[in-house]
């Protein structure tokens, strides 16, 4: 899916339509070069309620902030994934889907942020914030923030970034010489965290039992997995991958994470096979380009390479301009 911005939208039912456009081409198209037309999008889109005026606002919303890019044949727009952000694009699929594998080795130490920013730079102050949940860092106390893993190196750029020089940047072994209510821990609400994934179990349970005795067909399998990636997405902005030495034994990450790998690959052939049937109606030629990747796939970092466009010269009739990879 086409990563978004670390700031949030003020409208959610904005955000939340301009994530399915996002998630749809990143799970289908994001390794193609060529753009799809606007009314292919918005049938899309339409298979998840959206109604024409909505999604054709939300596909511009999205060009507005560069999440796509827009380009014209004759009297019709298309849309495709800006060259400019492949690699940020390719961070965040990997994130997501390594998200929860329990595959970091921590090393028990603490990254602490510390920090002090004018009252009157309000806004510095809530961008360096939100900038830092972005990359898994909560707050201890009003300026002083915490991440497990040792991400020091981010939080100086961001720190950089922002103007921000009356700040510090330290990784310690903290062993068990803090109080409780002084523990990096606490930063996170583990109460809260715990219910998001109950909740996310007791929502995709039953379906990843369809989908293992195959019951589930291209149409649902198309919103049921773009909705999930979705919901799985909120993970890694919630919780980074806390370390399962300072977790309870019972902690239900794991168990979310194969619940979501097994319904996210299992839908990923018939959730292609509609994505190319809705795309076949405006643009039969690029159809049979689409495809999914599996969660292995993007773990290993090998993304299948793009096929050769339909057409003269390699190129299809609603190529854009992002050129070949």
């Amino acid at each position: 899916m086409v990563a978004p911005a670390p700031e949030a939208q003020s409208d959610p039912g904005q955000q939340h339509s301009q994530r399915l456009l996002g998630t749809l081409l990143g799970d289908y198209w994001f390794w193609r070069p060529e753009h799809l037309p606007s009314a292919a999008l918005v049938e899309l889109l339409g298979e998840f309620g959206l109604a024409e005026p909505a999604a054709r606002a939300a596909i511009r919303r999205a060009a507005t902030r560069g999440l796509v890019v827009a380009s014209r044949a004759g009297r019709t727009t298309a849309y495709g994934v800006p060259e400019r952000t492949h690699e940020l694009v390719i961070a965040h699929v990997t994130r997501l889907m390594r998200f929860g594998a329990g595959d970091r080795t921590w090393d028990g130490r603490w990254t602490f942020a510390l920090f002090s920013v004018p009252e009157e730079q309000r806004e510095v102050r809530r961008t360096l914030r939100t900038r830092l949940r972005w990359l898994g860092w909560a707050p201890v106390y009003d300026g002083v923030w915490v991440t497990p893993w040792d991400g020091g190196d981010q939080a100086l750029d961001v720190l950089a970034e922002l103007g921000v020089d009356t700040a510090t940047v330290a990784r310690a072994d903290l062993a068990d010489r803090l109080p409780a209510r002084g523990h990096p821990l606490r930063a996170w609400d583990l109460d809260a965290l715990r219910a998001r994934y109950d909740d996310f179990l007791d929502r995709y349970r039953g379906l990843a039992e369809r989908v293992r005795t195959g019951a589930v067909g291209p149409a649902e399998a198309l919103t049921s997995r773009t909705r999930l990636m979705t919901h799985w997405r909120e993970f890694p902005d919630l919780d980074p991958e806390l370390p399962a030495e300072v977790l309870p034994a019972d902690w239900p990450r794991s168990a979310a994470r194969e619940c979501f790998v097994a319904i996210y690959d299992g839908l990923g052939p018939p959730a292609e096979r509609r994505f190319a049937q809705l795309l076949a109606r405006h643009a039969p030629d690029l159809a049979p380009l689409a495809a999914h990747r599996t969660s292995e796939d993007v773990r290993r970092g090998e993304p299948a390479e793009p096929a050769p466009s339909p057409g003269a010269g390699g190129r299809a009739g609603w190529a854009g301009p992002l050129g070949r990879r």
